[in-house]
């Protein structure tokens, strides 16, 4: 029995962005029809590479700025949670633009709390491995303040739990707009420590 599992679940590519400022006040991606994933990442994010410095996220193994292995190299936000996320904000939508977003998915269910591990693969072949969750941020909250002044500070609370994941690159190809990715989960057991 392989190790990786294919499920019924899929999600439907509804949105797809580059950010290729580091303008954290801005946060603002570039829109694309389709994208090109590379062992890299996508081409010209800043937040691309085979390795990136050391963040809060992982301050209790590294010390800041320890080049480590880059997993986090995409920002996929599922579309039913970014819907929730602006209905609590009191917004009609929320541009993924704004949140920094490689990609948007709709249909399916949980997405924040995909298994890390968890493998999505496009049609062309192009496989992504779930990081983890991607927790909210201030960032985010500055960029949405410049359309919707005084509303940016409601995201971190609304995007609890809704921010959708980070992942890396573990196959490359090309995904566009349209596209239908494949969840594929690990088979084994939920870790039970006692």
């Amino acid at each position: 029995m392989p190790a990786l599992k294919p499920t019924d679940y899929t999600a439907t590519v509804t949105w797809l962005g580059v950010v290729t400022n580091d303008d954290r006040a801005e946060l603002l991606a570039e829109v694309l029809a389709a994208v090109d994933l590379t062992f890299e990442g996508v081409a010209g994010s800043v937040h691309g590479g085979a390795t990136r410095e050391s963040c809060s996220r992982v301050k209790s193994q590294y010390s800041p700025g320890t080049r480590i292995r880059n997993e986090r190299q995409l920002s996929i936000i599922s579309a039913e949670e970014l819907s929730e996320i602006a209905a609590q904000m009191g917004l009609d939508r929320i541009d993924p633009a704004r949140l920094g977003a490689s990609m948007v998915l709709s249909g399916l269910p949980d997405f924040s709390f995909l298994p890390p591990s968890s493998r999505l693969q496009a049609p062309s072949g192009a496989t992504l491995t779930v990081d983890m969750q991607n927790r909210p941020c201030q960032f985010p909250a500055k960029s949405i303040d410049k359309v919707a002044p005084g509303l940016g500070k409601g995201f971190k609370p609304a995007a609890n739990g809704r921010r959708g994941i980070t992942a890396s690159v573990a196959r490359e190809g090309r995904v566009a707009l349209g596209d239908v990715l494949r969840l594929h989960i690990p088979d084994q057991r939920g870790w039970q420590p006692a």
